[in-house]
């Protein structure tokens, strides 16, 4: 997202500019008399384009408003034309220029560290994948899809680490996103623990793949278990799937024993 997109609905923000612009300068031409003020309410709506569109629309926003100001002055019989041809004139156009553009940059930066914030947010600080929050999002977009996929969960056993546990999380991380295709998704949801989403049509695939996921990390030095389900056989809803898989990781992990070695891994 740019650093000058707008607001999460930049169309109301500028149709409602325009309308204060038409009524400040109806009720200008209506009502304003010397030293009533009522041209300041233009700042209202140069505020909306600015927050809006960002600094470079706010501008021109101050430059309109002061143009229908320049407009009102000259139809109103109640104000001296003679005003407009005054030092007050370029000083309202600095005025209203400047507002629009330092409310847009304000905005604008607001809004791209916010961006940044909401990216950090999800995102695991020691691996980079997806956290758990990011993850729930992606298999509800899964789930709405209806495309079959599997879901699996994996766990770092301790012995692949002495003391160097981050170091092991980022060779976790690195060799299941150099293994899956760019149609899975990758997350670390705890602490020595993995998921992952892809498209698959059936528990044994989900099964080959898990397997297959294990072999390549295992090559890389890392022991990881995996469990598996497959949707929609084996889960109607993420709570379901997870439960499925979490059974299959517990129940490999007891059939493989606490001293299990790489190539006992490899031929599980």
């Amino acid at each position: 997202m740019s650093r000058v997109q707008a607001v999460r609905n930049p169309p109301a923000f500028v149709v409602t500019a325009a309308v204060i612009y038409a009524a400040v300068f109806s009720s200008f031409l209506m009502f304003e008399r010397p030293g009533l003020g009522i041209g300041h309410f233009y700042y209202l709506a140069i505020a909306l384009v600015a927050l809006a569109l960002g600094p470079v629309w706010g501008a021109a926003a101050g430059g309109l408003a002061t143009t229908l100001y320049a407009v009102g002055v000259f139809v109103n019989q109640t104000t001296p034309s003679s005003e407009i041809y005054t030092l007050s004139t370029p000083i309202r156009f600095l005025n209203y220029v400047a507002i629009g553009a330092l409310l847009g940059w304000f905005a604008a930066h607001y809004r791209a560290a916010n961006e940044e914030l909401q990216v950090l947010a999800q995102r695991d600080l020691i691996t980079g994948l997806p956290n758990t929050r990011a993850f729930e999002l992606a298999i509800d977009r899964r789930l709405e899809a209806t495309q079959p996929f599997a879901l699996l969960v994996g766990d770092l056993d301790a012995r692949s680490f002495d003391q160097d546990r981050d170091e092991a999380l980022r060779r976790v991380s690195e060799a299941l996103t150099h293994a899956l295709g760019a149609d899975a998704d990758v997350a670390r949801v705890g602490g020595e623990e993995f998921a992952v989403l892809a498209p698959c049509d059936s528990v044994e695939q989900a099964a080959q793949l898990a397997a297959s996921l294990e072999r390549n990390l295992c090559e890389s030095g890392c022991l990881v278990t995996f469990g598996w389900s497959a949707y929609p056989r084996e889960g109607q809803n993420a709570l379901t799937l997870y439960r499925a898989a979490d059974e299959r990781l517990y129940a490999r992990r007891v059939l493989r024993g606490p001293r299990v070695s790489a190539g006992q891994m490899l031929r599980a």
